[in-house]
């Protein structure tokens, strides 16, 4: 069961930061934390995620004992409920005709065995509504606002079923939405052909010196 019990807050820092408090008082599996807006949301790298007042699906999930492979899970889940055409651009992130329509970011305590699923889904945006730098990267839904709680649904479904998928199924999925494979990436330190993800969930590129899997970092994709 995921999104029980659940903190909806109007307006918050981040929902990843209420979450870790709730998480290190014993909060039980599945607890969500959603807001309507973020002042200090999170994505990789450091980075800010930011979107218009309760126009972005912005939530959080406790996972306790998770998957080895959650952040690919969750990335499926998500490409799912975007549509058939929705990629993954591996680690973390999905894509509609190669922008970015969501992110995820996990974090969490594996000594303790949780994490926390943070997700940032365009799911009412305009796209004159995103910042002028973003515009030519970034993508929405495109829906009304009064569908975001009917998404939130349909996520929490899928969440369900591909949080406890095999490995197999899972990196089957990956490997059938993978936006990067046969493309020209790069990473702080390297760049290469992405070849497709690897048994452990790695991205596995193509160098002048041989192949290389990655299993952290941020990657750039090249035209």
């Amino acid at each position: 069961m995921l999104g029980t019990p659940r903190h909806h807050y109007r307006r918050t820092d981040s929902t990843n930061a209420r979450l870790r408090e709730l998480a290190a008082h014993g909060a039980p599996h599945g607890t969500l934390v959603t807001a309507g807006v973020q002042t200090a949301g999170r994505g990789r790298q450091g980075r800010t995620w930011t979107a218009p007042p309760n126009r972005a699906l912005l939530l959080s999930l406790l996972i306790r004992d998770p998957p080895r492979l959650l952040p690919l899970a969750a990335g499926v889940a998500v490409a799912e409920v975007c549509g058939q055409g929705a990629t993954l651009k591996w680690p973390n992130d999905v894509l509609i005709d190669g922008r970015k329509v969501a992110g995820i970011l996990v974090e969490g305590r594996p000594q303790e065995d949780w994490a926390i699923l943070g997700i940032g889904l365009n799911v009412a945006i305009e796209p004159d509504q995103f910042p002028p730098d973003l515009r030519t990267t970034a993508a929405t839904l495109n829906l009304s606002p009064a569908l975001i709680e009917e998404v939130l649904q349909r996520l929490l479904h899928t969440l369900v079923r591909w949080t406890v998928a095999s490995d197999e199924a899972v990196l089957e999925a990956v490997r059938k939405r993978d936006a990067l494979r046969g493309k020209p990436v790069s990473w702080t330190g390297g760049r290469g052909m992405a070849a497709g993800i690897d048994l452990h969930g790695r991205l596995v590129v193509e160098t002048d010196a041989g192949p290389m899997a990655l299993d952290s970092g941020e990657v750039h994709l090249h035209t």
